[in-house]
Formats: structure tokens, sequence, C-alpha cells
């Protein structure tokens, strides 16, 4: 199955955009685990619940790829995971590593405004470029293909859809 994985910092339109296009495009979608473990459990996060939330996210993504989807969009993965985890704590567990990686990242700039949703953490100007930058660095860090997108809404739309057309 080829996995495709919006990836980057809070509030960029991820989430929105995979799940737009994954009832426009008929692939799977796989949300996002970790806001519903926040929403659950709240955001007084330990590393602990970040490798749950990892493995949580993994184990969505074998269902689909069980379902036999040729292609499935991922509303972020262990790599984000992995991320997050320099953000809150400056380490990167290797296990957070080895899961399998996605054929395609899209990395999502944060040139759109900020939205506070209640399980948002990092909403400065600093801040939302430290995550950026961490974001961006795991992908370097793990070797993967990844794409920035960035613009407005239908720039990001517009080339979020020619990504995932060339992957087909």
């Amino acid at each position: 199955m080829i996995r495709v994985c919006f990836h980057g910092a809070e509030s960029t339109g991820k989430s929105v955009l995979a799940e737009k296009l994954s009832r426009e495009l008929g692939l799977p979608w796989v949300g996002e685990y970790g806001r519903e473990y926040a929403e659950t459990l709240g955001t007084d996060f330990t590393m602990a619940d970040l490798l749950a939330i990892a493995a949580g996210h993994e184990a969505r993504v074998k269902a689909v790829e069980a379902s036999g989807a040729d292609m499935a969009l991922l509303d972020t993965d262990p790599l984000m995971t992995a991320a997050w985890a320099e953000m809150l704590f400056g380490e990167i567990p290797g296990e957070l590593l080895s899961y399998p990686k996605a054929d395609l990242y899209l990395l999502f700039e944060t040139d759109v405004p900020w939205i506070e949703d209640g399980t948002r953490f990092f909403g400065s100007l600093a801040e939302r470029a430290r995550f950026a930058q961490t974001a961006e660095a795991v992908l370097r860090r793990a070797g993967v293909p990844y794409l920035a997108i960035g613009g407005n809404w239908a720039a990001r739309e517009s080339n979020a859809r020619a990504a995932i057309a060339g992957l087909t």
C-alpha cells in the first residue's frame, strides 16, 4: 500500500485537507490518533504517552493496509510523533524512528493563521517556526522523500492533489 503522510506543525491544515482529499479521491484516511488520545486523556503528555500514540496510529494504518487498499492518506505518523518528542522532551526515542515510513511526506508549512482548538501547544511565531524546523529535521534524519506544501488553502490543496496524483 502506498502511504502518503500529511506532516508538519500544528494548525497548518493537515487534518482538514487529508479528510477532504480522502472523501473526494475515494482513498482511505487514517485520522490523527494523537488528537483523539489528547481529547480523551488530556495533554499532560509523558514519553510513554507519545509511544502509545505512535503505536495506536500505526495499528490503524495496519488495519487499512490489511483491507487491501492501494493507497492511504495518513494524518500524521510516528515521525510526527518523533517531532513532538523532540519539542516536548528534547529527545527522540529510537522506537519512533523504527516504524514503517510513508512513501511520500507532504510537509505543511506554517504560513497560514494559527487556530487554537484546545489541544494545541505551540502557537507563538517562534514556537511555530521551531516546530516546523523540527518536523522537517525529523524527515531529513529519517531519509524519507518529502514535498513542502505551503501558500494559501487553494495552493495547498492543489499541490497536495498533484503530489498524490504523481504516485498513482
